[in-house]
């Protein structure tokens, strides 16, 4: 399972743009024909949510994005990979997530994406509070038994 191509992740509390990433992704390139990108936005939980808070260990959640990053890059042909994850008090409406896969045919893009969400849904070292409206407190969000179904689609 050699890597097609070298992730790019980062773990940050700024916002990102996805328009630059994906050109970042094309630039002066001609062997790219597909580009599939997911952002994860924050959302308001029928409006009783304040504000996500994620947490994390630095560089232990680089280490283990950027691994599950290269056994997708390794599985499909990929020409780019970009993997943004978000950190720190995050309001409704706002980006959480980026995953930016580039590949010469659009199967290759969709599956690393859909893969690499899959991963980060279920596995990626965050911990999730929920700050709810009104001040009645904070609860932190267990994994949904869902997404770790969605992950056993890419166990070999």
């Amino acid at each position: 399972m050699v890597p097609t191509c070298e992730p790019l992740v980062r773990v940050q509390a700024d916002d990102f743009d996805l328009a630059t990433e994906a050109r970042r992704l094309t630039a002066g390139r001609r062997d790219v024909g597909a580009v599939v990108s997911f952002t994860g936005l924050c959302r308001d939980e029928n409006g009783m949510l304040e504000a996500l808070e994620l947490e994390h260990y630095p560089g232990m959640a680089e280490a283990e994005i950027a691994r599950i990053a290269s056994e997708a890059a390794g599985r499909w042909p990929l020409t780019g990979l970009t993997v943004i994850h978000r950190f720190g008090k995050i309001v409704p409406g706002d980006n959480i997530v980026l995953v930016v896969a580039a590949s010469s045919h659009r199967r290759a893009a969709f599956e690393a994406a859909d893969f690499l969400m899959d991963f980060l849904k279920s596995r990626a070292p965050f911990w999730k509070k929920e700050h709810v409206r009104g001040g009645t407190g904070a609860g932190w969000v267990e994994a949904k038994d869902a997404d770790l179904d969605d992950m056993k689609r890419w166990e070999r």
